[in-house]
């Protein structure tokens, strides 16, 4: 079940007051795509749970830190775009961290594979999913991320990462078994999944490419595209 979280009544005693479908509870504008969710898949910032994989050189600490500084500017991204949902993907528990206007959906099963469909599942709607690896992320990225699978002729979206994975999926429908024999965290996952979108007549609008936090060589990289979010401060204060 999803848990939503809304903004701070304005007053002690007030209830806050829900959009209605299709407003922006944001911007309480309306969001030129109320069918389309926007969810970002993701870890709580916990050390030694996440960035493993940055140890060494960098500790369990630090390699949170870098977890959690990538999620937040990710979060504000999705936060600033007009979406019909923003959804929190989670695996672990809600913190301080997490913005208002976000629904909480917990995920659920053993490997990613399963946890993507089950997702997928859950929302039970349309729009775009992203991880917490890519904080330099935009709101006119994803906007445009949007706009794309808005469009016609596209049934699906999926934008490739550098390392041969993925960094964002989108589906106009719904369609969890997309996710099944796709290999998942290998160089050829990317492309797997576009093969995988295809095969079941899925009409594909490829998005830009982006670099994604896997790796300690990646960290400034990516720190240089976005270099007033929290992720870059932090990354330089480590010296990259």
């Amino acid at each position: 079940m999803a848990e939503r979280r809304e903004p701070a009544p304005a007053s002690a005693g007030e209830a806050p007051a829900r959009a209605p479908l299709g407003i922006d509870p944001a911007t309480r504008s309306v969001s030129p795509y109320p069918q389309f969710h926007l969810s970002v898949m993701a870890k709580a910032p916990v050390p030694g749970k996440v960035k493993t994989r940055l140890c060494p050189p960098l500790s369990p600490d630090q390699a949170c830190e870098v977890a959690r500084s990538a999620l937040l500017d990710t979060l504000d991204a999705v936060a600033a775009t007009a979406a019909g949902r923003r959804v929190l993907l989670l695996d672990g528990t809600v913190g301080p961290w997490l913005p208002d206007g976000f629904e909480v959906v917990r995920q659920r099963g053993e490997g990613l594979a399963e946890r993507l469909a089950n997702a997928w599942s859950d929302l039970g709607q349309g729009g775009i999913q992203i991880g917490m690896d890519t904080p330099q992320v935009t709101p006119g990225l994803l906007q445009e991320c949007l706009r794309t699978l808005a469009g016609p002729g596209v049934d699906a979206v999926l934008g490739l990462a550098d390392d041969g994975g993925w960094w964002a999926i989108g589906m106009r429908t719904p369609d969890p078994r997309v996710f099944s024999r796709v290999p998942m965290s290998t160089s050829a996952t990317g492309k797997a999944q576009l093969r995988r979108l295809q095969d079941e007549g899925l009409r594909v609008a490829l998005l830009p490419p982006l670099v994604d936090v896997d790796t300690v060589d990646q960290l400034s990289l990516v720190a240089s595209s976005a270099p007033s979010g929290r992720f870059a401060g932090y990354i330089r204060s480590l010296g990259y």
